[in-house]
């Protein structure tokens, strides 16, 4: 859609802006099909201005979750206006700066924006099950041994398949390891609760000193531990261990603090989490840098993979595959 009608939908949805002092910029976002712009009213007002595709279900979720998460308080952009018959959303700016802009500060620094982040997640877990199962008809489909097994999948044909071009044979004997198919499900048989999805680093905006949760889109059932996961294991930040145990501590207290039960099983659940992510990631980084043309993705492929390697040596039956991701890091 070009700018200038963009200017004229925003002039009509909002007659009050002086559209001879609109500007109106592009905003490079990730790998997403949706296209985003900064719309700049005045030196002290902008909106976010959101084109989506209306043929793919998942952005039609965004404003109705949205409207859920403020609704329960979970701080993420409000929404000025949806035009849905356009695939147009209109909403908050809450500025550029990323928790992942803030990789180099010090800890004492982070810690506070990511104790933040962590205050946001908590309580998105700790929604009743009634809510979880009242949301779940707007929601794309939960976690289950068949989404475990395709993220699986998709690292192996996007990344080592694609981007590291391990031979079919080999891929196939990886792929087929059982081990693979148990850790899928054993993390299905778990009670579900909702969860982001993709809850990492360059999803979390920080202003004024609070993290806010935004590409939210793909919220559904899933194990808490994968969130956790998705911040913890982010391949954008490499946490140090110190940093990650201690992140691990603050989220446990903020569940206990809202009344959820800490099992002893979450340790084991957040690695084969951390190892479902790693996966996802590297498939997507593969599939978007290759296929896409999103070059700038393929630079975290290395500490991605490391990562990975790190948390398949310490599941049990995946020995042959954390050999191989040995000898490719």
């Amino acid at each position: 859609m070009r700018t200038n009608l963009l200017v004229r939908r925003t002039r009509k949805h909002f007659p009050r802006l002086d559209v001879a002092r609109i500007k109106i910029a592009a905003i490079q976002k990730g790998g997403s099909d949706r296209k985003f712009y900064r719309i700049q009213c005045s030196a002290e007002q902008a909106l976010i201005l959101v084109k989506y595709n209306r043929e793919r279900e998942e952005n039609r979720h965004y404003v109705t979750i949205a409207t859920f998460l403020t609704e329960h308080r979970i701080r993420v952009p409000e929404i000025y206006f949806h035009d849905a018959a356009e695939g147009l959303i209109w909403l908050e700016d809450l500025g550029e700066r990323d928790l992942y802009s803030y990789r180099d500060e010090s800890w004492l620094v982070r810690r506070a924006f990511y104790e933040s982040a962590l205050d946001q997640i908590a309580a998105l877990h700790a929604l009743p099950e009634s809510l979880c199962i009242e949301m779940k008809q707007h929601l794309p489909a939960e976690f289950n041994s068949e989404l475990y097994l395709w993220e699986q999948n998709y690292f192996f044909e996007n990344c080592l398949g694609r981007l590291f071009e391990i031979e079919k044979a080999k891929l196939t004997e990886l792929a087929s390891l059982p081990a693979l198919q148990k850790i899928a499900d054993r993390l299905a048989s778990f009670p579900r609760v909702l969860v982001h999805r993709d809850f990492q680093s360059q999803n979390i905006i920080v202003r004024n000193g609070q993290a806010h949760l935004i590409d939210f889109q793909g919220m559904r059932p899933g194990l808490a531990e994968y969130d956790i996961a998705s911040l913890l294991y982010d391949p954008y930040v490499d946490l140090p261990e110190s940093e990650r145990t201690e992140l691990i501590d603050y989220y446990q207290g903020r569940q206990l603090e809202n009344g959820t039960a800490i099992d002893g099983g979450f340790d084991l659940k957040l690695r084969l989490c951390a190892m479902q992510r790693l996966m996802q990631a590297l498939g997507a980084y593969g599939f978007l840098g290759l296929v896409k043309g999103h070059k700038h993705f393929l630079k975290h492929v290395t500490t991605a993979m490391q990562s990975l390697q790190r948390t398949v040596a310490e599941i049990d039956g995946l020995t042959e595959l954390e050999k191989a991701l040995r000898q490719m890091t």
